[in-house]
């Protein structure tokens, strides 16, 4: 891909606030867009970013704690979405194609770099309604404990069952588009999510099994 391709695409993807064409794009399928989209349709290609956009990050903050990183990979994704529009099957559907190379892109950027993977239940740039706290959590200190007790456990699962474990459980997302997104049949994310859930409850009570003895070593000591 040329700069000048590469440099029309990032604009695409940063400048669609100021799009004033792109709500004629509003009312069209995911597949019409891609093909819109091949055709230099770069407003039809911004509507693909505005609809997809926020989950991306917030899928790839599950991954990455870094805020800057997070913004980074989410407009790489796009950039790679872009140049790779021409392989894209129209009898799939776009959005598990997109994760699946966000997901993957992710991944594989951690691995690059040798940093474990660290996951989270609660994004750092969470939405105004997303921001109200539970009423059996009123102290969010408890809320930012739990997180990091969650994301300590789940760092010790394999990754291939982490993986499916956050993108079911933490992102919602289906057993079909999880299946689509890693390249898997629904019967092994099925019993891979099986097993990731059991993973997770083993290391979850032992952890919490130390953490009890520890406090009562406290007490006693006292």
């Amino acid at each position: 891909m040329t700069t000048s391709t590469t440099s029309k695409v990032a604009e695409s993807v940063t400048r669609i606030e100021r799009d004033t064409d792109i709500r004629d794009c509003e009312g069209f399928a995911d597949a019409r867009l891609v093909e819109m989209s091949r055709e230099g349709n770069h407003e039809a290609f911004g509507e693909l970013v505005r609809r997809y956009e926020s989950r991306l990050a917030r899928v790839i903050s599950r991954f990455i704690l870094d805020p800057v990183m997070i913004e980074d990979l989410t407009q790489d994704v796009f950039l790679r979405v872009y140049r790779r529009l021409e392989l894209f099957d129209p009898s799939r559907r776009f959005g598990p194609w997109l994760f699946q190379i966000g997901v993957n892109m992710t991944l594989d950027y951690l691995r690059k770099t040798q940093r474990r993977i660290k996951w989270t239940l609660f994004s750092q740039k969470r939405t105004e309604d997303q921001r109200t706290i539970e009423p059996e959590c009123a102290d969010p200190r408890e809320a930012l404990d739990l997180s990091q007790e969650v994301r300590t456990v789940l760092d010790q699962i394999p990754e291939k069952y982490r993986t499916v474990l956050v993108l079911r459980d933490l992102e919602n997302f289906s057993t079909s588009e999880i299946a689509a997104i890693t390249d898997r049949k629904e019967a092994t994310i099925r019993w891979r999510l099986a097993e990731a859930r059991a993973k997770f409850q083993k290391l979850w009570t032992a952890r919490q099994q130390r953490d009890s003895i520890a406090s009562g070593d406290e007490v006693e000591a006292e």
